[in-house]
């Protein structure tokens, strides 16, 4: 069946890197747009970044972390990663990839909308310390 896993999260002091891994199993990862979203203590579920099929080579970011993470896949691994620089404070909460309903593509007026997601890991928690 489909699923993901993410991994690579922890604590980190705020300049700080890390490097988030989603690892899909049942589908092949490249066959679908996948998103990366975090969800901090209170808040509700952000949209963070989607990259889409390497055919297609569309990637959105939400601006408050453009610049500074960067979303990718290793198809050989059947995984896409999400690198994390210059960390803040406010990065801070649980980080999920999920699996688009259907397409390749990370659609401009929709990629950050939860609901056009079916599949979901169990999230990564994502500390960044002052």
């Amino acid at each position: 069946q489909v699923q993901l896993v993410e991994s690579g999260g922890g604590l980190v002091q705020a300049g700080g890197s890390l490097r988030l891994s989603c690892a899909a199993s049942g589908f092949t990862s490249n066959d679908y747009a996948i998103g990366w979203f975090r969800q901090a203590p209170g808040k509700e579920r952000e949209a963070v970044s989607c990259i889409s099929s390497s055919s297609v080579g569309i990637n959105w970011y939400v601006g408050s972390v453009r610049g500074r993470f960067s979303v990718s896949r290793d198809n050989s691994k059947n995984t896409v990663y999400l690198q994390m620089n210059s960390l803040k404070p406010e990065d801070t909460g649980i980080y999920y990839c999920a699996r688009v309903i259907s397409g390749r593509a990370c659609e401009q007026s929709h990629w950050s909308s939860p609901v056009q997601y079916g599949s979901w890991g169990q999230g990564t928690q994502v500390t960044v310390s002052s």
